[in-house]
């Protein structure tokens, strides 16, 4: 076990609720490290239910394209916990934390905790803040874990811009029953005289943002009213009072990442830095990679399980609004290249397996379930069965992730789409089999 994850392993007995949102505990912690986040480079933060990592993805790749230097948080990892921090690196492109130095932050903030009851997202965070204060860069890429208004990194009080992603229903145990009560709770991170972006967004939700941001004097850029993006001749077309860009579409899979790629586009054009051009933004664009966000994984470990013939794909996403849009692209690639597809499917019991698996009826052949290696809160393979069944799927359980690639091979020769789905965790399972244990990209 390597230091970080033995120090990582100490932290959690920090508190006993993994998830207990406040901001008390983290402010005082940053009271005793010198407050590192006042000596951060430009904040863009980003709050939303889908679509954060992706438009965070876009941002870095154009600006690292247009030469700026760049670090980002994120959460959660899918291999290794170094994954969350990357720092601006004099190479051009960002890096992935190193391990001496996470240790190092890590062990810095257990001491100056001293034993105070703090949950893992915030003493971790309190560590990314140190690496991000100590390392020169232009811009910070600043994900939230979970919601918003009381997420640890909202403390910090002066960003220079805010996103907010496509918003719908997740998390409800801890941000609310309804799509307003989420949405007030995503909109938390809005901040007087701070410019937001606000990506496509149900009615409902989007008037809380409007009636928070009213209240706040935060300006908004909203898509479809002040910028848009849309697929045309196969082309990304975006479009704002500053004029039209003709860009290519990007890397990653699915209509969906129309609307993420125009809300990073936005919020570039909001930032106004000078040497971002739209040749920056079509390198970035075709550079962006995202790992288990509707993936299609190289050869590797997983098709030797699976047959050569398998086209296999992967996606963490674990709420309706992630699986309506998975089973959107699934059934575009269904229209270019028609083939039998099959899920495996793994989930936590914090999630609506019902709802999330309604968008795939009448796409999928057939549904294997597995239970999440190392997930305390993970389904069994045979309730998340029992469910499947309820919706109407063909289904059966399997014992394990490989034992459920090899049934996949079962099917011979045929040629066939396999989807892995249901959850980041097992997403990050399959990357750890797939290519070892090798931080994602």
């Amino acid at each position: 076990m390597a230091l970080s994850d033995e120090i990582l392993t100490r932290l959690l007995g920090l508190h006993p609720k993994s998830i207990d949102l406040s901001l008390e505990r983290l402010e005082r912690l940053l009271v005793a490290l010198k407050y590192p986040e006042e000596k951060l480079p430009p904040v863009i933060h980003l709050a939303g239910t889908n679509g954060k990592g992706s438009v965070l993805s876009y941002m870095r790749s154009c600006l690292e394209a247009a030469g700026a230097r760049v670090h980002s948080y994120t959460s959660p990892h899918l291999v290794r916990f170094h994954e969350r921090i990357r720092l601006a690196s004099d190479a051009g492109t960002s890096q992935h934390i190193d391990e001496s130095h996470l240790s190092a932050l890590l062990e810095e903030c257990e001491v100056a905790n001293d034993g105070h009851p703090i949950t893992f997202f915030e003493i971790t965070t309190a560590a990314a803040f140190l690496a991000f204060s100590r390392h020169r860069a232009d811009f910070l890429l600043l994900e939230t874990g979970l919601g918003g208004r009381l997420d640890a990194t909202n403390v910090i009080e002066r960003p220079a811009l805010t996103i907010l992603t496509s918003i719908d229903m997740d998390h409800q145990q801890y941000l609310g029953d309804t799509l307003e009560e989420i949405a007030g709770e995503k909109a938390g991170i809005l901040k007087p005289d701070v410019p937001c972006i606000v990506a496509p967004q149900k009615e409902a939700g989007l008037a809380v943002i409007e009636r928070i941001a009213a209240r706040t004097h935060s300006p908004l850029l909203i898509a479809n009213q002040d910028w848009q993006a849309f697929e045309q001749h196969g082309r990304l077309v975006y479009q704002d009072e500053a004029g039209l860009l003709d860009l290519p579409l990007p890397r990653l899979a699915g209509r969906h990442q129309i609307d993420n790629a125009g809300t990073a586009i936005a919020a570039l054009r909001a930032l106004d830095f000078s040497p971002l051009t739209s040749k920056h933004i079509e390198e970035g664009l075709r550079q962006t990679r995202w790992p288990a966000r509707l993936e299609r994984l190289e050869p590797g470990v997983l098709h030797e399980l699976t047959g050569e013939n398998t086209e296999i794909w992967l996606d963490g996403g674990h709420n309706p609004h992630a699986a309506r849009a998975v089973a959107t692209a699934l059934a575009d690639l269904e229209d270019r290249v028609p083939m039998p597809v099959v899920l495996i499917l793994g989930m936590l019991n914090t999630k609506e397996i019902g709802t999330y698996l309604a968008p795939f009826k009448g796409l999928c052949e057939r549904i294997i379930t597995v239970r999440i290696p190392g997930e305390e809160n993970a389904v069994s393979a045979e309730d998340l069965g029992l469910e499947a069944v309820k919706q109407g799927f063909t289904t059966t359980s399997s014992q394990s992730l490989e034992h459920a690639l090899k049934q996949v091979a079962a099917n011979g020769d045929k040629e066939q789409r396999l989807l892995i789905c249901g959850s980041l965790y097992l997403a990050g399972n399959v990357l750890k089999l797939h290519r070892g244990n090798v931080a994602a990209v």
